[in-house]
């Protein structure tokens, strides 16, 4: 299958654990963002659990994602679809050549900025 390495890609970037979900749909009830989604948070997670690769990057749920972590406040299993979406989104990104954390960009930085924001940018545009 040509996607399961993009698919294992995809994976490497999520550390909640996605397995775990029961589609019980409490991510997708309390989701502010939900009205205007075409895939609800609980189907994206459907979609990791289930490999649907090509469902996941058509989706345009992760760009309607407010990021506000909700979904995982609300889980009963500690799974965190904003995660999957952040995912989703950087894998996108990155499709199109964008979104690499260079050298370069490191020697731009100004010197004031907080180590915090360095040290996520890292882990961010790194993976």
């Amino acid at each position: 299958m040509a996607n399961s390495h993009a698919m294992e890609e995809l994976k490497a970037l999520i550390s909640t654990p996605f397995n775990r979900c029961i589609q019980c749909g409490r991510c997708s009830a309390n989701c502010p963002a939900g009205s205007e989604m075409d895939n609800l948070p609980n189907r994206m997670v459907w979609f990791m659990i289930n490999d649907h690769y090509e469902c996941l990057l058509k989706a345009e749920a992760p760009w309607k994602c407010l990021s506000c972590f909700t979904c995982a406040a609300r889980c009963p299993r500690g799974v965190s679809p904003a995660e999957i979406m952040e995912a989703v989104r950087l894998t996108t990104i990155r499709q199109q050549g964008m979104n690499k954390l260079t050298p370069e960009m490191l020697a731009n930085f100004d010197p004031d900025l907080p180590q915090q924001a360095i040290v996520a940018a890292f882990r961010k545009f790194a993976k």
